[in-house]
């Protein structure tokens, strides 16, 4: 036997679809613009390369927003990014810069590739050039080689500072007293898995660096609210789940899986942060070239701070 659907059916099924064509054609789709996207970034600061980052997406139907991460400082965003025949701008207000205007970008779109100058709170004009951030999503887990120790006993051999060493090795342990140089590893890695411990005064300051660019606070952060300049966070980027710092002096781990961009931060035995992306690098990154393997990096330029037991696992 057939059945017939009724008449209110049919009438409140057009009526809907009535509703969803006025939705559709009051509110139409906005086509991407050619500056969407994320971008890495090199800036030329006096004659040298420094890295930088930007992203761009739409808001509603026709206003552009995003993020900015300038050469120092954490992530900012940007409420209005203007795009008209392939030119961009956009201002933000400053954050660590000297000087008290806006910090200014101005450039071009060609293809997969941008140009042009930023105008900084303190009156320079720096020029920059980008290319589109590499996906880096990956389509399973990585089969992992065998661990590689990165301390132990006196020695400093697997490590190198870019600057005026205040580094020491004793026991195992790397000791910086004082602020100075950060400690880079000889070595580049890809995916991996990491385990690092380490320990702080109170009010010092640190942070681990996975390849280069991507920073894990280390702070003196006992009985805060997880944020995102905290111990746990991505720097400006990912907030913990829970603050599990112990107090100044303790020792403190961190156990984190890095592939492409998916984080994992397991902070003194709590994931803090499960499966993540990192949307791009963080302020103070060595380099902006995110498709490429890159040093694990320790701070040492914010305070006194120790590390010990660094294993690294490196994918296959």
């Amino acid at each position: 036997m057939t059945y017939c659907c009724s008449q209110p059916f049919r009438r409140s099924s057009a009526l809907f679809l009535l509703v969803i064509a006025m939705f559709i054609f009051l509110n139409p789709v906005q086509a991407a613009t050619p500056i969407e996207g994320r971008w890495d970034i090199s800036v030329d600061v006096e004659g040298k390369s420094a890295p930088s980052w930007l992203e761009v997406r739409h808001s509603g139907t026709k206003t552009l927003v995003g993020q900015f991460v300038s050469v120092s400082g954490s992530a900012r965003p940007i409420s209005v990014v203007h795009f008209k025949d392939g030119k961009f701008s956009f201002s933000i207000p400053p954050q660590w810069e000297r000087g008290d205007a806006d910090l200014r970008m101005e450039g071009t779109v060609n293809g997969d590739q941008i140009a042009g100058t930023i105008h900084t709170p303190d009156g320079k004009i720096q020029s920059f050039k980008g290319v589109r951030a590499p996906v880096l999503r990956p389509t399973k887990m990585p089969a992992w080689g065998k661990p590689i120790k990165l301390t132990g006993g006196n020695s400093m051999d697997a490590w190198y500072a870019n600057g005026e060493n205040q580094w020491v090795a004793e026991n195992g342990i790397l000791k910086s007293p004082k602020s100075g140089a950060n400690l880079i590893t000889n070595e580049k890695f890809g995916d991996f898995k990491l385990h690092v411990e380490f320990r702080i005064p109170k009010g010092s300051n640190s942070g681990v660096y996975l390849r280069g660019r991507y920073e894990v606070q280390v702070t003196d952060s006992k009985g805060m609210e997880p944020a995102l300049d905290q111990m746990g966070a991505i720097y400006g980027f990912l907030v913990p789940s829970e603050m599990v710092a112990k107090e100044p002096g303790e020792w403190n781990t961190y156990d984190i899986t890095l592939v492409g961009r998916m984080v994992t931060v397991v902070a003194n035995g709590k994931t803090v942060i499960s499966n993540q992306e990192i949307p791009g690098i963080t302020g103070g990154a060595l380099d902006s070239h995110e498709g490429e393997p890159g040093p694990l990096y320790i701070q040492g330029d914010h305070g006194p701070v120790e590390y010990r037991n660094i294993i690294i696992t490196p994918a296959k």
